[in-house]
C-alpha cells in the first residue's frame, strides 16, 4: 500500500487538510499524519486534541520546543523540528510527504524529506505575499517539492516559471473550499452556546496575524482596528488568535486587553477549531483582519472582507474584498463599506477565483497515480 504523509502544524492547517486526508483514505493509500507546531504548544490550545477527536490518528509528533515567538527562538525551534522530522521520517518512510502553505514548520518537515530523499507534494504554492517572510518560505518549498497542487492559473504559471515541469503543477483550487461547500454548519443558537455569546449585529469574525517583515505596520494595524471597533460601538467582535510568528505574542495581550475592556462586545479564543470557525464565517457580517481565509474562503460565502494592511499583498482577490492601509481612518472608512447596503447589494455576484471544491479528491488521484520512480530526478524547466 501506498503511504502518503502529511504534515500538519496549526489549527487553520489541519482544517483545510481534512478533506484531503479523507480522500487519501478512500484512495486506498495508507496516511501517515505528522503533528509538529503550534498542535502541540499549550501557549497556541494545544490543537493536537481536535486532531484526536476527529477520525484521524497522529502518526508521529514532531514537537517545535518553541519558547517565545523570538527570531532566536523561531529559529532555534526549525532546529529542532529538522532533527524531529529527519527521525520520524527514518522510520516511517513514506512514498510522499504532503506539506500545504508556507509556515516555517512545513520548511522544517521539507528539509528533512528532501535530505532522505523522499518525494515532496505541496499545496498552495506560486502565490504571494509580499510583506511577510511567509513568501520566501513559500517559494524555497516550491523548488524543494516535485509535486504541486496550486489554487489558481496565474499561480500555476508562476510555479512552471520557477522552472518547475508543466505536467507537475496542477490547478485544482483552493482546498479551503472543500468543506464549505459541503459542511453542516453549526445553527447560530447551538454556535452561540459553544462560544457562550449572544451574537449581536454587526457580527465581525476577526483575525489579525503579525505582519512578519514590518513590525510598526503589525501593530498599527491592529491598535487601527481596535479603535475603529470602539468607534462602531456596537455588535459582536469575535477574535481568533494570531498564530505563532514573530510578534504574534504581543498581538494576543493588546487583543486580551481589549476583550477586557469590552467584555459585552469582544470575546477572544486561541482555538475555535474548523467548524465553529467557518459556522462563524457563515454568520458574520464581515470578516476582518489580514488573515488569507478572508481572500481565500469568505467570497465562498458572499460576505464583505476588510483586509487590513500588506500581509496579503499579492494575492488574487475577489470583488468582497475591501483593501485597506493600517491608519485608523482607512480601517473605519472600510468598516463603514463593509456595512453599507449598496456594498453589501452586489455581493451575490461574487465570484471566487479560487475554484469551486472537490480539490482534496483530485490531489489524492494524482498521489495515487503518479510514477514514483519518476519523481527524484527533476530537471529545471526553461520556459520557452
Amino acid at each position: 500500500m501506498r503511504k502518503i504523509g502529511v504534515v500538519t502544524g496549526s489549527r487553520a492547517e489541519f482544517g483545510l487538510l481534512r478533506s484531503l486526508l479523507k480522500s487519501i483514505r478512500q484512495e486506498g493509500l495508507e496516511l501517515q499524519l505528522y503533528a509538529t507546531g503550534a498542535h502541540l504548544s499549550q501557549a497556541h490550545g494545544y490543537t493536537l486534541s481536535e486532531i484526536e477527536k476527529s477520525a484521524f490518528q497522529v502518526h508521529a509528533k514532531v514537537d517545535s520546543k518553541l519558547e517565545s515567538d523570538s527570531a532566536l527562538d523561531i529559529t532555534k525551534s526549525m532546529g529542532h523540528m529538522v532533527i524531529g522530522f529527519a527521525e520520524a521520517l527514518s522510520k516511517s518512510k513514506p512514498d510522499i510527504l504532503v506539506v500545504l502553505g508556507d509556515r516555517y514548520e512545513i520548511l522544517a518537515a521539507a528539509q528533512a524529506a528532501l535530505i532522505a530523499q523522499i518525494p515532496i507534494a505541496h499545496l498552495h504554492g506560486g502565490e504571494v505575499t509580499e510583506m511577510a517572510w511567509d513568501d520566501a518560505i513559500r517559494h524555497s518549498l516550491t523548488k524543494m517539492s516535485h509535486l504541486h497542487f496550486v489554487a489558481a492559473e496565474c499561480y500555476r504559471k508562476r510555479v512552471i516559471q520557477m522552472g518547475e515541469a508543466p505536467e507537475r503543477v496542477f490547478n485544482v483550487g483552493a482546498i479551503g473550499l472543500d468543506e464549505i461547500l459541503d459542511s453542516n454548519f453549526m445553527p447560530q443558537a447551538d454556535l452561540e452556546k459553544s462560544l457562550a455569546i449572544s451574537i449581536q449585529k454587526p457580527f465581525f469574525l476577526v483575525t489579525y496575524h503579525p505582519v512578519t517583515l514590518d513590525e510598526k505596520e503589525s501593530e498599527q494595524g491592529l491598535e487601527s482596528l481596535l479603535k475603529s471597533l470602539v468607534d462602531i460601538g456596537r455588535g459582536t467582535w469575535l477574535f481568533s488568535y494570531p498564530n505563532a510568528d514573530g510578534g504574534g505574542a504581543l498581538l494576543r495581550d493588546k487583543i486580551d486587553a481589549f476583550v477586557k475592556a469590552h467584555p459585552k462586545n469582544a470575546c477572544a479564543f486561541s482555538n475555535l477549531g474548523r467548524d465553529r470557525y467557518l459556522s462563524a464565517m457563515k454568520f458574520a457580517d464581515a470578516v476582518v483582519g489580514n488573515s488569507s481565509s478572508g481572500l481565500l474562503e469568505a467570497p465562498a460565502f458572499k460576505i464583505p472582507t476588510l483586509n487590513i494592511g500588506s500581509r496579503q499583498k499579492g494575492r488574487l482577490r475577489a470583488s468582497s474584498v475591501i483593501d485597506c492601509d493600517a491608519s485608523q481612518t482607512s480601517v473605519l472608512a472600510a468598516l463603514k463599506k463593509a456595512m453599507s447596503s449598496v456594498f453589501r447589494a452586489q455581493l451575490q455576484n461574487t465570484e471566487n477565483p479560487f475554484g469551486n471544491g472537490g480539490v482534496g479528491q483530485k490531489i489524492a488521484k494524482v498521489l495515487s497515480k503518479v510514477d514514483l520512480s519518476t519523481l527524484k530526478a527533476k530537471p529545471f524547466y526553461d520556459l520557452p
